[in-house]
């Protein structure tokens, strides 16, 4: 026999989805008044705030069918948003990303999205915002959301991210090999250097970010017109194994490519040994090495590797 308390439960939650996507705008014909659904500009999304990634990871994580999800990328491409790359780890895979005209046609609708979400939350004193956020945090986590589902997110720094390059580099490489602060002074000058030197179309720095957290980095840099220089690359011991070091190399090694540079080359340390297999899984070679006394150490062995693009 059905349960008549059950049964109104089930229609409050769908009164709520009716009134949400109302005032989100779901139901318009193009979503933020743009030439695209709500679905596109979701993808859209996912690959301006997170890394390239393969269409079958896209489907995973946006819980879409793949045939449905096929038939947004193919539209998108067409309209010259997204473009495909043959993946740097798995030969079985394409790689999706934005091209620069995707990123141009993603910004203005990001930022619409962001001012109507701030005339909806700037309705409310700030003691019913923080009981409306309160609130969506109870509902993601009661249906199952956690932090680690949290997808990666690679993005371009903000204030106070390359402090946090710096302070983490000389944390854990004083942690985990013993480095002093020579190390943490190296790291300050090369990124004092991008700072002042930056020439956007060439080089680049990539945040990775887990749940709002900084969590690993990578700078491109350039060594002259045909050589790009792979710099600081770092994850954190906490988000180790899950495939970042991996995704912020491929990203670095595409820009590359698309910025024009024949080479990249990169200076290790042999005892590095998950840095080492991320650069070999991507094509890296190691071609030169020698002794090194550096960072408080004497025992050290530095190495040169390179990757022909």
């Amino acid at each position: 026999m059905d349960d008549p308390t059950f049964a109104r439960r089930v229609a409050a939650v769908r009164r709520f989805n009716r009134f949400y996507t109302r005032q989100i705008g779901i139901l318009d014909e193009g979503y933020l008044a743009s030439p695209y659904s709500l679905a596109d500009v979701r993808v859209l999304y996912e690959l301006n705030y997170g890394e390239p990634r393969s269409a079958a990871e896209l489907s995973r994580e946006l819980g879409l069918d793949p045939g449905y999800l096929s038939r947004i990328l193919r539209r998108v491409e067409n309209a010259g948003l997204i473009e495909r790359t043959a993946s740097l780890t798995d030969a079985r895979s394409t790689i999706v990303a934005l091209t620069t005209k995707g990123r141009e046609e993603f910004a203005p609708l990001d930022r619409k999205s962001a001012e109507e979400i701030g005339v909806l939350l700037g309705r409310l004193p700030a003691r019913d915002q923080t009981r409306l956020l309160e609130a969506m945090a109870t509902v993601e986590r009661l249906l199952g959301g956690s932090a680690a589902d949290a997808p990666l997110v690679l993005r371009q720094p903000d204030p106070g991210d390359l402090g946090w390059v710096v302070q983490r580099h000389g944390a854990i490489y004083g942690a985990e090999y013993g480095y002093d602060a020579e190390f943490e002074a190296l790291v300050a000058e090369i990124v004092a250097h991008y700072v002042r030197e930056l020439d956007p179309k060439r080089e680049r720095c990539w945040i990775a970010e887990l749940d709002g957290q900084p969590v690993g980095c990578v700078f491109l840099v350039k060594a002259s017109d045909r050589v790009g220089k792979l710099r600081l690359f770092l994850v954190e011991p906490s988000a180790r194994g899950r495939g970042i070091g991996g995704r912020l190399v491929e990203e670095c090694v595409r820009f590359a490519r698309r910025a024009g540079y024949r080479k990249i080359t990169l200076w290790t340390q042999s005892e590095l040994l998950a840095a080492r297999r991320v650069y070999a899984r991507a094509g890296f070679r190691c071609v030169a090495e020698e002794p090194n006394q550096a960072f408080g150490r004497d025992d050290l062995v530095s190495e040169i590797w390179e990757l022909d693009l």
